[in-house]
């Protein structure tokens, strides 16, 4: 089977990496509200017509949960912001120790809206993932794990072929009981369910475990080298710690960290370098591995645009992306980053909308096929 030019399911997790990333940068509602507006309409307009297509919705209305959640915990136990009072509620008197937290007290506006923006940009980052979650396939992004992460690889495809599973079997067992005229609702109902599901799902992890050793998941060369596998694991270990520390200075606006993007990008290459290290003490070979191409390339790069963009835009003219609710104004629209956060569109363009479901997306035992 010839495989589609769509871009590669690594090449998603790139792009919405790099727009939470970006949400993560600023505080400026508008640049968030574009950010997920971005991520929702490349999610929209090019999810495939798998089970997994659909997720975005989800996470779309738990970002609206969380944000709604972020404003009534601000309202009842949040911290007493002064400003404009918009109402005032019966407080609950607190002792010394839980100083910094309020039960009721006046509400401002001030305190709604940073409680606000600070919700907003946890759900868009929940919006990025949920819509890497709809664009890629999590069997082509296990596939393309690097030899060293094959028990990883495992135990998401576990977790991944777990869940349907358990779904698909409840609807059979209902199904059936139905028709045979057995409860299928409340405690009589589940204990009929309860013990088919759970042998069902017994025999296909069986099945999974027997398809998965079959491919070779789990196998190791007869020799070691150890030399190479230590400076493996310092590698990745330096090269992580290096991409945390220059992750953090990139995103916190008051860190000291100098260099801290050539300290991400050079802890990135050392971890690299040691997966792939570690990698080659793994004798799994791959069938028909996906390519990355020149659309992947820049379907993952255009996510990371706008990250660039605020950096720059930070360094000249720090207030340009960052918005506080004292004094209470309205936000800035630097043009500079608008267009940087709408260079994530670019996969509108490289890639094409998908017709139908993918041949080869199965959802169970036999997803695996590495």
């Amino acid at each position: 089977m010839r495989r589609d030019n769509r871009p590669h399911g690594v090449a998603w997790w790139i792009w919405a990496l790099g727009l939470a990333a970006g949400a993560l940068r600023t505080t400026n509602p508008v640049l968030l509200l574009v950010l997920g507006t971005v991520a929702i309409m490349v999610a929209v307009a090019r999810r495939s017509g798998a089970p997994w297509g659909g997720s975005i919705a989800t996470f779309i209305r738990v970002a609206l949960i969380v944000m709604a959640l972020r404003v009534v915990l601000q309202v009842v136990f949040g911290q007493q912001i002064p400003g404009h009072v918009i109402v005032t509620l019966p407080s609950v008197p607190l002792p010394a120790w839980a100083e910094g937290v309020s039960i009721g007290g006046p509400v401002t506006v001030e305190g709604l809206l940073t409680a606000l923006v600070g919700g907003l940009r946890l759900g868009v980052v929940l919006i990025c993932f949920g819509a890497a979650n709809s664009l890629a396939s999590p069997r082509e992004v296990l596939r393309s794990l690097p030899g060293a992460l094959h028990e990883v690889a495992v135990a998401i495809t576990v977790a991944l072929c777990f869940a349907p599973e358990i779904i698909a079997a409840v609807l059979r067992v209902r199904s059936a009981r139905r028709l045979r005229g057995r409860p299928t609702r409340g405690l009589a109902g589940l204990r009929g369910i309860a013990v088919p599901v759970l042998e069902d799902a017994l025999e296909h992890s069986l099945q999974l475990a027997s398809s998965m050793g079959a491919r070779g998941f789990g196998r190791r060369p007869a020799v070691v080298a150890p030399r190479r596998e230590r400076l493996a694991i310092v590698g990745v270990v330096v090269g992580s710690l290096m991409v945390l520390i220059g992750g953090y200075g990139m995103l916190a606006s008051s860190s000291s960290v100098p260099a801290a993007a050539w300290v991400g990008i050079l802890g990135a290459v050392m971890a690299t370098g040691g997966v792939a290290l570690s990698g080659r003490r793994s004798a799994r070979t791959r069938y028909r591995p996906a390519p990355f191409g020149i659309r992947s390339l820049l379907c993952a790069l255009s996510g990371w645009t706008a990250v660039v963009v605020m950096s720059v835009v930070a360094s000249v003219a720090p207030g340009t992306i960052t918005w506080s609710a004292y004094p209470l104004t309205w936000p800035s629209l630097p043009a500079g980053v608008l267009v940087g956060i709408a260079a994530g569109l670019l996969p509108l363009l490289v890639a094409p909308r998908p017709s139908a479901v993918r041949i080869g997306e199965p959802i169970g035992a036999m997803a695996v096929t590495s």
